[in-house]
């Protein structure tokens, strides 16, 4: 539980793609109103809940009347439709889904920026009159950044700054990729994360995502957007300003802060994330990140500026790669051939905007064409 938000704060709706038994327990815990499994599993839920099925349970979810705050935790695009409805009834959407704005941010930013110009109307500076009011980050990259530009104007701006760990190859040769096994790549040395996030910064291919979810979120053009290696994960982001100075935003790496944020901006509640310390930190580093050894961050950067057909087929690869990796049918260095692959395939050429009909086809289309071993044919340069 997050503290200070209680009572004011109520879980209306739980929802997950296939763990029945922590629903259940939470289901037990907080009482929800709904509840959403993606399978027929059986459940065992308390009085009173409803269990919502089909295809459309996420969206009847989402935009039901009792809910004002919606918190995307899942992977993929399957919540690219329900943060779409939710938007256009109004709700505010806090997420850590990284594939919605990298596949759809063109759709998604759209809705965010139509309710903030309205909201805009009636309460020039109230934090709803933002986009950022109505899509909230939990990244902590880009709840860093979203806390730095706290009180600025965007013109003011002369970059932002996304810090990397540079997670558990940091410092090992590329010749010894080859050999990294799925057991040494889930050992990330700060953060304790579920696998696919754990591969991602272990590729740096998180960070040329996140590099796209940026230029989405604070509507900045790609050449504005650094990333630089910082391996004690203190420093989560910063920005640069026009006038030479930096603001950062420093924590523990606890998830917890960022949940807590989105949750009740524009307020601060007291936490049960530690502050960082700085003594005991002793020292912060920070260096560039090495695209030759980690060329999925330069893959990912390169992809951006194509538009959303290439960011989707993008991030659906990805989703491939790292499965078949974990399933050792693909060894590391092929992680990022097959990025680069699906997007030299897929990703060129008309239709940049894609809509939710057409990103969903393209996903399933590049998900089918990389899903067996032996599909990628390329290495990186």
């Amino acid at each position: 539980m997050l503290a200070g938000l209680a009572p004011e704060w109520h879980v209306v709706a739980l929802a997950t793609g296939s763990r029945a038994s922590l629903l259940e327990a939470q289901a037990r815990q907080f009482r929800p109103r709904a509840v959403a499994l993606g399978d027929e599993t059986p459940l065992d839920l308390p009085a009173g809940t409803l269990r919502l099925h089909g295809d459309d349970a996420l969206v009847e979810m989402v935009t039901r009347d009792d809910v004002d705050l919606v918190v995307v935790g899942t992977s993929g695009i399957v919540s690219l439709r329900a943060v779409l409805a939710a938007l256009r009834a109004g709700k505010v959407v806090a997420t850590a889904n990284k594939e919605t704005l990298v596949a759809g941010g063109h759709l998604v930013m759209a809705e965010a920026r139509a309710l903030a110009a309205a909201n805009a109307a009636v309460d020039p500076g109230g934090p709803l009159a933002r986009p950022l009011g109505w899509l909230r980050p939990i990244d902590s990259e880009h709840s860093a950044i979203w806390q730095c530009l706290a009180g600025e104007e965007m013109a003011g701006v002369a970059a932002l700054v996304l810090t990397a760990s540079g997670g558990p190859f940091l410092d090992t040769p590329a010749e010894a990729f080859a050999g990294i096994t799925p057991a040494m790549a889930l050992r990330h040395p700060t953060w304790s994360m579920g696998a696919k996030i754990t591969i991602d910064s272990a590729t740096l291919a998180n960070k040329g995502l996140e590099i796209i979810e940026a230029h989405w979120l604070y509507d900045v053009d790609y050449a504005a957007i650094e990333v630089v290696i910082h391996p004690q994960s203190v420093v989560h982001s910063a920005v640069r300003f026009v006038d030479g100075s930096l603001k950062a935003q420093l924590g523990t790496p606890d998830m917890r802060l960022p949940i807590q944020y989105a949750i009740t901006f524009p307020s601060r509640r007291p936490s049960l994330a530690g502050a960082p310390d700085l003594v005991a930190a002793g020292r912060l580093e920070f260096r560039s990140p090495d695209v030759a050894r980690f060329p999925a961050l330069r893959i990912a950067r390169e992809t951006g500026p194509l538009g959303s057909r290439a960011s989707a087929a993008l991030i659906a690869a990805d989703d491939v790669a790292v499965a078949r990796f974990l399933d050792g049918t693909l060894d590391f260095p092929g992680i990022a051939g097959l990025l680069e692959d699906a997007v030299a395939r897929f990703g060129t050429g008309p239709g940049q905007e894609p809509g939710y009909d057409d990103l969903v086809a393209l996903d399933r289309e590049v998900r089918a064409t990389f899903a067996a071993p032996g599909t990628n044919t390329t290495r990186p340069a």
